[in-house]
């Protein structure tokens, strides 16, 4: 009986191997064709992703799971992962543009700057004025009683409950992050698994993507543009949604248009992902910069959304790299799973210099980051360049009347100053570039003077 079984399950075996050399001599195939498509493209300049195209693979799939009841969610996570190498195989040997981030001007700026080279910083987020006094005083109070140990990974007891009252929730729907990057990445890596997608919205700070890349998830993205006021279009929106989709990741007020969106479109975001039973993924970073009235997604009482949040900008904490995570204690607890992998916890003394700030009134930073909006507005105006008036956040976002944004960066970091490139923020944005206003009046003036003349060509 036990060897009839064992050829019975030889037999089966066999049948599965040959079926799988099968499978991989048509991938095989499929590439081969993917490339062939790659060089027609090349020649005919055409972009290597469309989206309608991939709409159509998508529905086909889709109709093709049903009619044979294989599980629908499952074949379109085969079908990304042959979108994606589709896409890898069609880039090579196309002359690619490298996407540049603010963060790699930053660190060339750094590299300068070490050289000797005096750089005006106009390229980062990050505040010139201190963080509070109570900060460095909680810190050696840290030292002093030698509260410098392991933490729950999720963070100390205190630092919770207070920010879960700020909140407005339970402690278990808490985490401790280490900065607001690694809430975005512990939620991604948690919630989505690779094959399945995000969609962002764009202009967008990059990590969205790079983390859902990561983690092999294919990213969709719906594009805004400054006609519309970089409001997100949600037909557009619920239009990208199909039985693949597992999270909507949205920043508002957002990095780096200062776009604040009003009630009705993030209750319509919020509605969408509610419909579809998505996870909704809310980087409110800039929740305390928003100078036009802002509702944030835990208002709408949606039990899977998460709202990232930081004590760098509203505090200037900036190398502190601390951030939280509020979401449901489900959520929660799958993210901090991730980060116990990773980190293990945020160090105690960060945490207790987070708690100190907390009590702090960070409203002059506020005004300050306002007044210096208004200001670098103002300077970007006389230079006839186009923008939309930010609502918030702590930048503006122009377009440039010619040419392509890193032109303008290289030759401006030439100069002694560093901006940002808009096609950091996405690839359709290279006629833009970012400026902070994260420095006085008159660093900024001086920057944007050396600006306006480069733009003049001189």
């Amino acid at each position: 009986m036990t060897v009839e079984k064992n050829e019975e399950l030889e037999s089966l075996r066999q049948k599965i191997r040959t079926l799988t050399s099968e499978i991989m001599a048509k991938v095989q195939e499929r590439t081969e064709l993917a490339r062939q498509v790659g060089e027609v493209k090349g020649r005919l300049g055409i972009d290597v992703k469309d989206e309608r195209v991939e709409q159509e693979i998508r529905l086909m799939v889709a109709r093709q799971a049903e009619k044979s009841g294989m599980d629908k969610e499952f074949a379109l996570r085969l079908l990304n992962i042959l979108l994606q190498e589709s896409e890898l195989v069609q880039k090579k040997g196309r002359p690619q543009k490298a996407r540049q981030t603010h963060l790699g001007i930053f660190r060339k700026a750094k590299q300068m700057e070490a050289e000797g080279k005096r750089i005006i910083h106009l390229e980062v987020g990050e505040p010139d004025y201190p963080a509070p006094a109570q900060v460095g005083k909680a810190l050696s109070e840290s030292f002093a009683k030698k509260q410098y140990h392991y933490t729950d990974t999720r963070g100390i007891p205190a630092l919770l409950e207070a920010l879960s009252k700020q909140a407005g929730v339970k402690d278990d729907q808490v985490m401790v992050t280490p900065g607001g990057r690694f809430a975005v990445f512990s939620a991604i890596a948690a919630l989505v698994k690779p094959g399945e997608e995000i969609i962002t919205i764009e202009p967008a700070w990059p990590a969205y993507r790079e983390c859902a890349e990561f983690v092999g998830a294919r990213t969709r993205v719906l594009k805004t543009t400054m006609e519309q006021g970089w409001t997100p279009n949600l037909s557009e929106l619920a239009s990208m949604i199909n039985e693949n989709t597992r999270m909507i990741a949205i920043n508002y007020p957002n990095n780096p248009t200062g776009k604040v969106i009003d009630k009705k479109t993030m209750a319509g975001i919020v509605a969408l992902a509610r419909d579809h039973n998505l996870h909704l993924l809310s980087d409110e970073v800039y929740s305390d910069y928003s100078f036009v009235p802002f509702e944030g997604a835990l208002s709408h009482n949606y039990d899977r959304s998460i709202v990232v949040s930081s004590f760098s900008k509203t505090y200037a904490m900036t190398g502190f790299r601390i951030g939280y995570a509020v979401a449901s204690a489900d959520a929660i607890q799958k993210m901090a799973k991730v980060q116990a992998v990773g980190i293990t916890s945020v160090a105690e003394p960060v945490q207790r210099a987070a708690l100190a700030a907390l009590g702090q009134d960070a409203s002059g930073n506020v005004d300050l980051v306002k007044k210096r909006l208004a200001f670098l507005s103002s300077k970007v105006k006389e230079m006839s360049l186009r923008f939309v008036e930010p609502d918030g956040a702590m930048y503006v976002y122009p377009q440039l009347p010619t040419g392509e944004d890193m032109e303008l960066v290289e030759k401006l970091l030439e100069k002694g100053v560093a901006i940002a490139p808009g096609s950091g923020f996405g690839d359709s944005y290279r006629q833009f570039v970012r400026i902070s206003a994260c420095r006085s009046e008159e660093e900024m003036a001086e920057g944007l003077a050396i600006m306006a003349r480069a733009l003049q060509g001189n």
